[in-house]
């Protein structure tokens, strides 16, 4: 791709301050998108030339503002990535997971997605856009005491295609399920790469990579599409020894 090829191009990541979703803002920023990236704290690390909007995505008064200061700056909006999520461990078994912890995680996860469509939806409509969920492998298996991550995973899968059927034809609604991606936090083990049919753990830049691809013209036929990318770990049969 020709970097200026979407110059004129605004794109929005929700959670964007650090991991997966910096990846993703720094990929379209090199690709030509002018960026704006929405969390609740804000890092000083990210790349020159992103915007920071900061925001509750679980709350409606807080995207709509959101929504509203990234077009007023950038004059349009072209791509949205839902990227926004609690992926730390709930508070506990089923019996003991209080009502405000599963809220909490749900509005979070999968209620952002559904503020995100409903307040960006004119704007992306306008400039014939396109929106990335990203959700998980969490959504198609689980480990115990994952809940309310599974449902509201599980949730952004359906409402991507519910999204593009309701959307569709002037934007276009795609998912993005990763699988074990190193986000710098963990020291990782030979055995860690090796469990994985393509040999190593994930990187940032794989999604970023799968993220830019759906939101390009290149991607203009795909649309209510989920795609796995897990270096093949949800396709591996494993049976105790």
């Amino acid at each position: 791709m020709i970097r200026g090829e979407y110059s004129q191009k605004a794109a929005l990541v929700t959670g964007g301050a650090r991991g997966i979703g910096k990846a993703i803002a720094e990929l379209l920023l090199e690709r030509g998108y002018r960026v704006a990236v929405c969390d609740v704290k804000a890092s000083g690390n990210l790349e020159r030339g992103v915007a920071f909007v900061r925001c509750d995505v679980s709350r409606e008064a807080s995207v709509r503002a959101c929504i509203r200061q990234v077009v007023r700056r950038f004059g349009r909006l072209d791509a949205l990535v839902n990227n926004a999520g609690i992926a730390s461990p709930q508070n506990g078994r089923i019996e003991k997971l209080a009502l405000a912890d599963w809220n909490r995680r749900i509005g979070t996860n999968l209620t952002s997605v559904f503020l995100t469509a409903k307040h960006a939806a004119a704007h992306l409509r306008r400039a014939r856009g396109a929106i990335v969920n990203i959700a998980s492998t969490r959504a198609l298996q689980s480990e115990r005491d994952t809940e309310a991550y599974a449902a509201a995973k599980g949730g952004m899968v359906a409402l991507t295609h519910a999204l593009a059927i309701s959307l569709g034809p002037e934007i276009r609604v795609n998912c993005v399920s990763p699988g074990w991606i190193d986000t710098g936090k963990a020291k990782l083990r030979r055995v860690d790469h090796d469990q994985h049919p393509a040999g190593r753990v994930g990187r940032v830049q794989d999604i970023a990579e799968m993220v830019s691809f759906l939101l390009s013209e290149r991607a203009g036929f795909t649309t209510g599409a989920h795609f796995v990318v897990d270096g093949g770990m949800t396709r591996k049969m494993i049976y105790a020894e």
